[in-house]
């Protein structure tokens, strides 16, 4: 292999030395696996989706004769999207990048084999990486900003409101609730994971907000979808949704608020959480395999003469005497 030449394919078992080396080494472009921790450490999904069969889960690999590097995405079920994890090692300084375009490349290919529609990834716009994802076809879709809160913080008070755990995003009121307060362009973007947890709020026997929610032994993870009209019921409800994981006390909460909600980041700021990381969320649209067409082959009469001039369905009958007229 030359040294402009790179090999990209799905990790096998043989690679299990190469993804424990890297697995500390790498960018995680996944949010809510790496903030709650499924995507950081030696135990990482890099390694336990080689060592336990997870079909929502597939791994690349990508060598030239210098370089190689592992990236990993997922799509979680009935979800049109996939979501890049992992991408290891880091991409700094003045490092060659073309090992990691050719990785970016694989991923799309291979989330596309399976339907996903498009390819996602949150990214820190100061990173070297954010150039070259923009390179390998990503573009900007929405930016957002993730609110941290250690557990020793002080927690406002609040008062109690009743969530319901809801199954799926399609749910009666969730979605069209959704659809009020999400732009329409980024709309197939800013939908949660469909395996994250919904909370769902109901105020006057309607849905007036609802929390995705997701745990892990690292931090709980939140991405509020709220009314603007619940401005003085929206902390209530945040807090009440931190209530709900068990971790509550022992890990920190982060927030995920997207620049268009921009009015809940005074609440976030009154509840003790801070901004931590800005990030850009990246889409690559996958284009749709299409068969080649078949055609069966036409045969036309000739006719002699100009054809007759497609009317209106209320000419049909006129053109048919037409033609009954030339052929007689």
């Amino acid at each position: 292999m030359s040294a402009q030449e790179t090999d990209t394919r799905t990790i096998t078992l043989v690679d299990l030395p190469l993804v424990a080396r890297l697995s500390g080494q790498g960018t995680v472009l996944d949010s809510e696996r790496g903030l709650t921790g499924d995507a950081r450490g030696p135990h990482s999904v890099l390694l336990s989706s080689l060592l336990f069969r997870n079909n929502n889960i597939y791994t690349i690999v990508a060598r030239s004769d210098k370089q190689q590097v592992v990236g990993q995405f997922r799509i979680p079920p009935d979800d049109p999207n996939a979501h890049i994890i992992y991408i290891a090692p880091r991409l700094e300084g003045d490092v060659d990048d073309t090992v990691w375009l050719h990785i970016l490349d694989a991923m799309a290919r291979e989330a596309g084999k399976r339907r996903a529609q498009a390819l996602v990834a949150e990214v820190e716009e100061t990173g070297q990486l954010f150039e070259t994802m923009r390179n390998a076809g990503f573009a900007v879709y929405m930016r957002q900003q993730i609110w941290r809160r250690h557990p020793d913080a002080p927690r406002p008070p609040y008062e109690q409101v009743e969530l319901y755990e809801v199954e799926d995003l399609y749910s009666p009121g969730l979605w069209a609730l959704f659809g009020a307060t999400t732009p329409s362009m980024v709309q197939q973007i800013a939908a949660p994971p469909s395996d994250m947890t919904l909370l769902t709020y109901y105020k006057n026997q309607r849905v007036e907000g609802f929390i995705a929610l997701s745990e892990g032994k690292q931090g709980i993870y939140m991405i509020p979808y709220l009314h603007p009209d619940l401005y003085y019921e929206a902390s209530d409800i945040i807090e009440s949704a931190i209530d709900y994981a068990e971790r509550a006390d022992k890990v920190p909460v982060y927030v995920c608020i997207r620049r268009y909600q921009n009015w809940l980041e005074s609440i976030l700021h009154d509840g003790h959480f801070r901004p931590w990381i800005q990030q850009a969320v990246m889409v690559k649209h996958i284009a749709a395999g299409v068969r080649q067409a078949r055609f069966s082959p036409v045969r036309a009469e000739k006719r002699e003469g100009v054809p007759a001039p497609v009317g209106p369905p209320g000419h049909l009958c006129q053109c048919e005497d037409n033609l009954r007229s030339e052929n007689s």
